[in-house]
């Protein structure tokens, strides 16, 4: 989106003492009319909302050819100044600093006793018996209230200079009110996006200060021989909204409540532990990030680690294998296992296998579906269990759901497998009564 405005100003065309921008007198007629470009403040990703307003602000001070632009918010009487742009290291406007709001020209302004330009503000009697007039001094001055999305004002858009300005039209003043809407939009958007994350980080926090988390425990059998090996152990979270435990996870993460909520699904499941048979291991879901914690030992204090299976999700970033390494090495010399999960998902290579080691590979579901007909996801199995056996590491299928896939994995020679087909998660009560042996459906059944 390109703004196009001419500028009257007489020899000018833009700030006649920067070193940027031609003078109006050097600059070929045939090129037009001076254009305004905010073109690149409306791309998706261009900075944050406070660079997106100093853009608007700079360009439009630029233009108009003024020593001075502020943007500013009335608060309590007071106005504050958010956001200045000047000519020169002589900007007598500092971010953050305030006055009382009635001592101002944008009090009169907005209250309609003084004009919204003004070439001289010496010349309005108003504008005269201001102190500040005379002080900075202040000669054109162009002012517009900047509004909340309901009407309401937040505080003011504002270029002046030191001298007097007979140039300025009502053209100018037109383009500092669409630089105001703009501004305005800017920061509408970004009030919102505030609003919206403190909503969100409240959800979360709630379920975390509650302990609103429940667990269901889903089994994992040996495909040789159908033994009971282990359980998963799956967050779920009855508050509202109803969305998947994944969505819970990011959200907490994007809110700064990652850590916490993970650690406290971790609680949960450790203690699903009493109720389970001692020969069989229980496994976790935890991030990256919280392995890397100075929470992370800690949270496994007093559990059974030869019992223990942590599963890092395969797609998870990773920023340093060698973090992660040095907070695991402690926990697996005493019994603790690794499994890495979601294998063959496509979201990364085996980065996480081939520098972590872990004793477990698990197949990602999307691998599993309709493996007993599809070649490419049957060859690609077949390539991961190759490789796990070939380093001493068992590999998982997850999301098994029927017996043709059932019938093809155990072919191709996946250790251990769990899904619907399988078991569902289910209470603690009820993965305490599974029986130590299961018999799998027959795919001719």
């Amino acid at each position: 989106m390109t703004i196009g405005v001419v500028r009257r100003a007489a020899g000018r065309w833009d700030d006649p003492r920067s070193s940027t921008g031609p003078s109006l007198k050097s600059r070929p007629s045939s090129l037009g009319p001076s254009r305004l470009s905010l073109a690149s403040l409306f791309e998706a990703a261009h900075g944050t909302a406070g660079e997106q307003v100093q853009a608007v602000l700079q360009a439009v001070r630029r233009h108009l050819a003024m020593d001075v632009g502020f943007v500013s918010e009335f608060i309590s009487g007071r106005r504050v100044f958010r956001f200045t742009d000047g000519r020169t290291s002589s900007n007598p406007i500092t971010i953050g600093a305030s006055d009382p709001l009635e001592k101002s020209f944008c009090y009169y302004i907005a209250r309609g006793m003084m004009p919204e330009l003004m070439h001289d503000a010496r010349e309005d009697p108003v504008a005269a018996g201001l102190t500040v007039t005379q002080e900075l001094p202040v000669g054109a001055h162009l002012s517009v209230p900047l509004r909340h999305a309901d009407g309401t004002t937040y505080g003011s858009v504002c270029c002046f200079s030191f001298t007097p300005d007979r140039s300025l039209t009502t053209r100018d003043l037109g383009l500092l009110r669409l630089c105001a809407d703009l501004v305005g939009a800017i920061l509408h958007r970004d009030r919102r996006a505030v609003i919206d994350r403190e909503t969100r980080r409240e959800r979360v926090r709630a379920v975390i200060e509650a302990g609103a988390i429940e667990m269901a425990y889903q089994p994992i059998y040996s495909v040789a021989d159908g033994r009971l090996k282990a359980f998963e152990a799956l967050a779920r979270f009855p508050s509202e909204p109803r969305r998947a435990p994944d969505a819970w996870f990011a959200e907490a993460a994007e809110v700064g409540l990652g850590e916490d909520l993970e650690f406290l699904a971790i609680e949960r499941a450790l203690s699903g532990f009493a109720s389970l048979d001692p020969a069989l291991k229980l496994t976790v879901n935890l991030s990256p990030a919280q392995i890397a914690s100075p929470r992370f030992a800690a949270a496994f204090e007093g559990a059974p680690l030869e019992r223990t299976v942590i599963e890092l999700t395969e797609h998870a970033g990773v920023a340093s294998y060698d973090v992660l390494r040095e907070a695991l090495t402690p926990l697996r010399a005493r019994g603790l296992r690794l499994a890495i999960d979601d294998v063959g998902a496509g979201h990364s290579t085996f980065r996480h296998v081939l520098d972590l080691s872990p004793e477990f590979i698990k197949l990602d579901m999307s691998l599993i579906r309709g493996i007993d007909r599809d070649t490419a996801r049957r060859a690609l199995a077949e390539s991961i269990t190759s490789y796990g056996r070939r380093i001493g590491c068992e590999v998982v299928a997850e999301g098994v759901e029927t017996p043709a896939e059932f019938a093809a994995l155990r072919d191709i020679g996946v250790t251990r497998a769990q899904g619907f087909l399988l078991g569902r998660p289910m209470p603690i009560e009820e993965a305490a009564r599974l029986p130590e042996t299961a018999t799998f459906p027959d795919e001719t059944t």
